[in-house]
Order: C-alpha cells, then structure tokens, then sequence
C-alpha cells in the first residue's frame, strides 16, 4: 500500500513539474496546462487596475447589492462600495500592514489586515487579499489551490482557503483575458462581482 502511495505521488509530482505549475495547485478540467501557464504568467505582470461594477452580498443576518469602485496600484488599494446592504457608502483604503475603513455615518477604522476591518465593523468574513488575485482570475500564491480549467484555459472555478470561486465570463482587454463576473461562496457569506469596466495596467517595478 506505501508504495502504491509513493508511486501515485511521483506520478501527480512529474504531471505537475511537466505543466509548470507550482506544487500548491491542482490542475482539472478542460483546458491545457501550459497555455494555462502561459496565461498565468501574462495576467500575474498587471499591477494596476481600474474596476467599476456591481457587488451583491449575501450574509446570515444581511443582504443587498451595490456598486464597486477599485483602483489599484501595485501594492496599494482602494475599494469603494456605495450603497450595500442598506449601510451607504464604505472605502477601503491601504497596503499590508496599514489599511483604513471609512464608513458613512459610522467613522474611520484602522487595522494591519483589511480582513480584520471588514469583520470587525460589517461582519464580513471576506479574503481581501486573496481577492487581488481571485479578481483577474488567478489563484493567491501563499495556499494551496484546486483549479478547474474551462475550454479557453481559463480559471473556472477555484477552491481555495475554504472558499469556491465561480468565473462565469471572460473579456479581452487590452491584450489581457479578464474575468467579468465572479461567485465567491464561503462560510455564512456569500459575494457576487459583475464588473462592467476593466482598466487594467502594468505599472511596473
């Protein structure tokens, strides 16, 4: 039986290596692993974006829609959402290790993690910092993934972090494959992305 074990995961290691992937994910589905690759690696070089959309969340105790605004550039942020669940406007502004929370009618909030804003002063169990990946239809590189490719090579759905993430369409912009709409389905917390614009960038070292 070990070796039965030791055979099938020197078999997943070199389909793995073959395929240029890294060891945290694991690749099914339709597509091709290398064009995949190659995609991966085209879309993880943009550093800036301008999005505008809609956002629609789900929660235990909360729901309602909005609008989205987010611009970003390199490794600062900054998330508008106006409108959700009945609270008015809210931004989210920072970098790691230094992030604020604006809330209409309730004040300004500070913390090391968006992630611990958003809990703390909306109930949001949400992964910030893996949605700057989950949005351009990447995985986060810091866990293990579980990728399921569609038939252009693209992101369909990942499971990542006790998370599922759903890509629904993809559009061409300037040169680059982005996602249009996004299902994330997590505990008590479910979120909806429709992203009418893309602007994306690449700024650079």
């Amino acid at each position: 039986m070990r070796l039965r074990h030791l055979f099938a995961a020197a078999t997943l290691f070199t389909l793995v290596g073959c395929a240029g992937l890294t060891s945290r994910e694991a690749l099914e589905g339709q597509g091709n692993a290398d064009t995949w690759k190659a995609h991966k690696t085209q879309i993880a070089t943009l550093d800036g974006w301008q999005i505008d959309g809609k956002v629609g969340i789900r929660a235990p105790k909360d729901s309602g829609s909005g609008t989205l605004f987010w611009l970003q550039r390199q490794d600062y942020y900054d998330i508008r959402l106006s409108g959700p669940l009945g609270r008015g406007a809210a931004r989210l502004t920072g970098r790691e290790g230094a992030v604020t929370l604006e809330v209409a009618g309730q004040g300004r909030f500070q913390a090391e993690s968006p992630e611990a804003l958003l809990e703390e002063q909306l109930g949001w169990r949400l992964p910030v910092s893996h949605l700057l990946w989950w949005v351009r239809g990447l995985p986060a590189p810091d866990s293990r993934s579980r990728l399921t490719l569609d038939s252009n090579s693209h992101l369909a759905q990942l499971q990542q972090d006790g998370w599922q993430v759903e890509y629904s369409n993809y559009s061409e912009q300037n040169g680059y494959w982005l996602p249009e709409k996004l299902k994330l389905r997590g505990q008590d917390l479910d979120v909806t992305l429709v992203i009418k614009a893309w602007q994306p960038r690449q700024l650079g070292l």
